[in-house]
């Protein structure tokens, strides 16, 4: 149970780091086969027109060429990058929030505002959940290929499914901040501090003075 609630903890940057490592990896390789294959037909001509060495840089160049979906590949894992990053910005309190006038009310006023603030969220995260779903229904039953991706089996929904699943997390992210006011053991949305970080950080400067 304690690793299953560890996962759920920790999905939305699992799966961020997941997809940058793919978006690097798929980029490298790319960049690598576009300028490799010059070393061997630098080589070849070298060695007065070596056929194995030439052969080689064909068949990198034709590796490259055919990486003609790389770069829709990395917008897509980009695009997807993106809503997991909205989710992951709400559990984690990452988004910038300037509630300064918020603190300075009392705890019970700034815990209804908290409420307030936290219901508007969660109206806005599912009404773009429920509209992208429809999008997407509509992308599923038109059967569009992806650019560059369609004859890998690859279609525009497949892609776009990260819209409607992305606001699903949010709503969640903020059903459980909703949860956590309710119980009193938080009063807003969590979102940063910028004075109060501010202020860790100097008292952390000062004694190495």
């Amino acid at each position: 149970m304690n690793a299953l609630r560890r996962v759920w903890e920790h999905f939305e940057e699992g799966f961020i780091a997941f997809l940058l490592a793919a978006m690097t990896l798929i980029t490298f390789v790319y960049v690598i086969l576009n300028n490799f294959y010059t070393l061997f037909y630098w080589l070849g001509d070298t060695f007065g027109g070596n056929e194995l060495l030439l052969g080689i840089g064909d068949a990198i160049l034709d590796m490259a060429q055919a990486m003609t979906w790389s770069n829709a590949l990395t917008k897509a894992l980009f695009g997807w990058l993106i809503f997991f990053g909205l989710a992951y910005g709400v559990r984690t309190a990452g988004h910038i929030g300037v509630d300064a006038l918020v603190k300075l009310a009392p705890r019970g006023v700034q815990r209804v505002i908290g409420v307030i603030a936290c219901s508007a969220c969660l109206g806005y995260a599912g009404l773009i959940a429920v509209g992208s779903y429809d999008w997407v229904s509509t992308l599923f039953k038109a059967g569009i290929g992806a650019e560059d991706l369609g004859h890998y089996g690859i279609q525009q929904w497949h892609i776009g499914m990260i819209v409607p699943f992305g606001y699903a997390m949010v709503f969640i992210r903020f059903l459980e901040i909703l949860v956590r006011i309710l119980r009193d053991q938080q009063t807003g949305l969590g979102l940063a501090d910028e004075a109060a970080d501010a202020l860790k950080i100097n008292e952390h400067e000062e004694p190495k003075q």
